[in-house]
C-alpha cells in the first residue's frame, strides 16, 4: 500500500530511483553512515520531519535517516526545488510520505507542511527554518513531543539565533550550517557551481566578458563569484561588512554600493539573506537587458512586488525561469520568480559536496537524540571531532592522505618552555 503523500505522479518514480542512484555513486560518507546506521538503529522509534529541498541528494540522506529506524516525513522548503521525479521514488520505492511538488503554490506550500508537522516529530529536520517557526506560531501543542531539530543553511541559523536571542526558542536546534564540512564546501563550492548552472541553463548565455554584481561576500557568495570569475566574468561584489569588502578587494573584485553597481552590471546575483537587496532604484537605474536573479534562501532579497508596479503591464515569460519586465522602455530579466535559481533552473549542488551536508544532517540528528536531555532551547554546532571525523572519511573516500603529528611533534605543540 502506497503511503500517504502529494507529488505530482507516481508514474515518474522509476526515472528518479536511476537518478537517485547515481547521486549516491558521489555520496560515499553518507553511504558509510548508512551502513553503520542500519546496523545500529540510533533513530529507532523517532519521529522525524523534514522541511528540504526534494533532490537527488536529499533522497539519500531520507534513506539513511530510515536505515537508523527513523519514522520520517519530507515536504519542500522552496516552491520551485522539487524534483518530481525523486518526490514519487521515495514514496513508491521507500514507502516515505512526501509531499511536495514542483511550482506549487504559496497555500500548497504550506499545506504541506502542515502535513510535514501533523507526523507529531520529535525531530524536526530543517532548510530555511520554516517547520519551526511554523511549530512556535501556529503549532505550539507540538512542543510537548519534540525533542530538538537541525538546520541546513544560513538564513534558518540566522531566524533561529534571532528566535534563541529573544527567549522564543522552545527547543535545542543543532545549526548544521555552522560546520565547517558543510559551509567551507557546500555553500562555497556547491552554491558557486550549482548558481552559475542555473544562470546557464536558465539563459543559454556566454559569461565571458559579462559584468556579473554579487550581493554580499559571505561563502555563497565568495563560491559564485569565484566560479563567475573563472569563466571569464568581471565580478563587482556589493558588501555592507568592511571586512568581507576588504576581502572581496583582495580576492582582485571591484567593490562598491549596489547604487554604482546596478547602471553597469549585466547579470546580478544576490545571496545575502536580507530583504531587498535589489530595490526598485536600482531597477531604475540598470540597463536595457540586465538579469536579476537569487541565490540566497527566500525570495525577498529582491523587491519583485515594487519591480511590479514599476514595469508597463504584465511580465512576460521569454523563456522557462526568465520573466521580462518593461521598465520605462528597458527589458530587465528575472529568474526563476526570484528564488533559488540554482534549484528552480537546474538540479542544485553536485552529489559530492553534499555528501558532506547531508552527513552532517545525519550525524547532527543521532547527536541531537543522544545529547537533547541536556542542552537547553538554543543553537548549537555539531562537536569538532564529529566535524573533523566527516572531513576525514571524505578523504579517504577521495583517496587522499595527509600526515600525521609523530610524538615529538605533539610534545612540542603542548608545551611552552621551548622557544628560539
Amino acid at each position: 500500500m502506497t503511503v500517504e503523500h502529494d507529488v505530482k505522479d507516481l508514474d515518474l518514480a522509476t526515472g528518479g530511483r536511476y537518478r537517485i542512484d547515481w547521486a549516491e555513486q558521489q555520496m560515499p560518507v553518507l553511504r558509510a553512515i548508512r551502513e553503520r546506521f542500519e546496523k545500529e538503529k540510533p533513530l529507532k522509534g523517532v519521529r522525524m520531519s523534514a522541511c528540504l529541498h526534494v533532490t537527488t541528494e536529499t533522497a539519500n540522506l531520507m534513506r539513511t535517516l530510515q536505515a537508523g529506524g527513523a519514522d520520517v516525513v519530507l515536504c519542500a522548503s522552496n516552491p520551485l526545488s522539487t524534483q518530481d521525479d525523486v518526490a514519487a521514488s521515495l514514496v513508491a520505492h521507500d514507502e516515505i510520505p512526501v509531499y511536495a511538488i514542483k511550482g506549487e503554490d504559496n497555500a500548497t506550500y504550506y499545506d504541506h507542511i502542515k502535513a510535514g508537522l501533523d507526523h507529531r516529530p520529535h525531530v524536526t529536520m530543517d532548510d530555511g527554518a520554516d517547520l519551526v517557526s511554523t511549530i512556535h506560531k501556529t503549532r505550539r501543542e507540538l512542543l510537548d513531543d519534540i525533542i530538538g531539530g537541525t538546520e541546513e543553511t544560513t538564513t534558518g541559523v540566522i531566524r533561529l539565533r534571532a528566535m534563541a536571542n529573544d527567549g522564543a526558542l522552545a527547543f535545542p536546534v543543532i545549526a548544521v550550517n555552522d560546520s565547517n564540512t558543510k559551509h567551507l564546501f557546500d555553500n562555497r563550492y556547491g552554491t558557486g557551481q550549482s548558481t552559475v548552472d542555473g544562470i546557464i541553463r536558465a539563459t543559454n548565455m556566454l559569461l565571458a566578458g559579462r559584468t556579473i554584481v554579487v550581493a554580499g561576500y559571505g561563502w555563497c557568495s565568495r563560491g559564485i563569484a569565484s566560479r563567475a570569475h573563472g569563466m571569464g566574468a568581471n565580478i563587482i561584489v556589493t558588501e555592507i561588512n568592511p571586512l568581507r569588502a576588504l576581502e572581496a578587494v583582495m580576492d582582485g573584485y571591484r567593490v562598491m554600493p549596489m547604487e554604482e553597481a546596478a547602471p553597469v552590471g549585466d547579470i546580478f546575483v544576490t545571496a545575502t539573506g536580507d530583504i531587498n537587496v535589489i530595490d526598485t532604484h536600482h531597477f531604475e537605474k540598470m540597463q536595457h537587458g540586465a538579469i536579476v536573479c537569487n541565490s540566497g534562501h527566500f525570495n525577498v532579497e529582491i523587491n519583485l512586488a515594487g519591480l511590479a508596479k514599476m514595469a508597463q503591464g504584465e511580465p512576460r515569460l521569454v523563456r522557462p525561469f526568465v520573466e521580462e519586465y518593461v521598465v520605462n522602455g528597458r527589458a530587465i530579466y528575472i529568474l526563476g520568480e526570484g528564488r533559488l535559481i540554482n534549484l528552480a533552473a537546474a538540479e542544485g549542488h553536485p552529489a559530492s559536496v553534499m555528501d558532506m551536508s547531508f552527513a552532517n544532517q545525519a550525524l547532527g540528528a543521532e547527536f541531537m537524540i543522544q545529547n537533547a536531555a541536556n542542552l537547553t532551547p538554543n543553537v548549537y554546532t555539531i562537536p569538532e571531532e564529529v566535524d573533523m571525523e566527516i572531513a576525514r572519511l571524505k578523504l579517504e573516500t577521495m583517496g587522499v592522505n595527509i600526515d600525521t603529528l609523530t610524538p615529538e611533534q605533539e610534545r612540542y605543540l603542548n608545551q611552552w618552555e621551548e622557544g628560539t
